[in-house]
This record gives structure tokens, sequence and C-alpha cells, in this order.
């Protein structure tokens, strides 16, 4: 009992063998397991939010090219402005055509921020794999319209009016915000998973951590006893030694 006390002591764990609580090792394997899966959910959904920040900072930056754009697109209509004046301001135009075209291919670790069609991920808010948060991939290019992309309709051509450019602006507006409800939700599952894990550490701990104070006590009894057994196996052994020497 005495060695069991050291062990435990040494190790911090009440359960130094199977035999010393079966039940509960089994519990603890189970516990243990869970919360390794929980903490792994957890990692997944911060790189998810990364995902969303880096998407909705792309989303951001189309907003700007296209304020950008309508701004040209009301200059370009000034009367007092030749045909130099215009094609300057065009020149300018073709080459937010071409950074909204490369914004459109922006990815995240290989995974695309946006995609042909639309399409979107998954990403699990459980470690059982019950609950998961949609992440849309959004199709940029039909967001913002053809004629606006790199090889469109330029400032000038008839068939591109300050309305597709506005249009453009508020389908922006909306990805955001969806981005953003996305993210907030991911937030919250995240809080959810953290008390989770916590709680489930303290369960575990329960069962295997050892308590100082109590198995302290436990070292200090089986100490004495061992100390005073020893101590009166001497004196027995001295009493026979005496005898002998009577004897003799």
């Amino acid at each position: 009992m005495l060695q069991r006390s050291l062990n435990r002591l040494s190790s911090g764990s009440a359960i130094t063998q199977p035999s010393d609580d079966a039940g509960g090792l089994a519990v603890s394997m189970k516990l243990t397991a869970t919360i390794k899966r929980t903490a792994a959910v957890n990692t997944n959904i911060q790189n998810a939010q990364s995902f969303l920040q880096t998407q909705d900072g792309a989303l951001a930056t189309v907003s700007k090219v296209l304020d950008r754009m309508s701004e040209l697109k009301v200059l370009s209509e000034d009367v007092t402005k030749n045909a130099a004046d215009k094609g300057n301001y065009n020149t300018e135009f073709e080459q937010l055509q071409k950074q909204l075209s490369a914004l459109a291919d922006e990815t995240f670790n290989g995974v695309s921020l946006f995609k042909t069609g639309g399409d979107s991920l998954s990403v699990a808010t459980t470690e059982s794999g019950s609950g998961s948060v949609s992440v849309e991939q959004p199709d940029l290019e039909a967001t913002v319209t053809t004629n606006l992309l790199d090889g469109g309709v330029s400032l000038g051509h008839s068939s591109l009016d300050l309305d597709t450019i506005k249009t453009a602006i508020e389908s922006v507006a909306t990805l955001r915000a969806k981005n953003g409800a996305a993210s907030n939700r991911l937030s919250f599952a995240s809080d959810m998973l953290t008390v989770n894990k916590a709680n489930l550490e303290a369960a575990n701990s329960r069962i295997i951590d050892v308590d100082v104070a109590e198995e302290s006590t436990q070292l200090a009894k089986y100490n004495v006893l061992v100390q005073a057994g020893s101590s009166m196996l001497q004196q027995a052994n001295s009493s026979t030694q005496v005898a002998l020497k009577l004897l003799g």
C-alpha cells in the first residue's frame, strides 16, 4: 500500500494499473478520446473562420473596386470631357476589370474562395458530427456580371450602365452579410466546444487524477505502519539474541 501511494503521487494519476479502477479506466479512455475530437473540431472551426475572413477581405476589395468603377462611369459621362479624357478613364476601368477577374480566382490554402456556379463547404460544429455550418463559395463572376470582368465591355459601351454596377455592389453587400452570419455562428459553436472540452476534462480529472491531499495522508499512514513494523521486528530479533546469550 505504501508503494502504491508512492506510485500515485509520483505519477499524479489515481490509476497506475488497470486493477486500481477497471471501470474508471474504461470511462476515462472514452472521455479522453472525446476531448481530443472536441479539440480537433474546434481547430477546424478556427480554420474555417480564417477562410471566411480571407473571403470577406476579398469581397471588401471587390466592393472598393466596384465603387471606383461606378465613379469612373459617372465621370465619363461628363459632357465637358473630350474623347481623350474618356479614353483615360476607360484605361483605368479596364485595369479594374482585370483586378475583379483576379479576385474571383483567389484561394485559401489551395481552396477556392469563389467558384463558378457556386458551391459550399460543410464545417462540423460538434465532435459527434451531428451539427454543421455551410460556408459558401459564391460565384463572384456571376455576381459582378461578365460586363465588369476582364474582357468585358468598355466604359462607354451602350450595354454598360450605372445600374449594372450598382446591382453588383448590392449583390456583393449581400455576400458579405452571408459571410458575417456564417462567421458569427461558427464563433458561437467554438464557444460551446470550449465549454464542453473544459467540462469533459474536469470529469476525466475526477477519475484519473490523484487527490494529493488524501493520498499524502495515506502515504504518511502507511509510512508510519512500515516504520513501526520494522521497529517491532528489530526488537523481536534483539529479544531472541538476548535469550540466546542467557542460554549460552
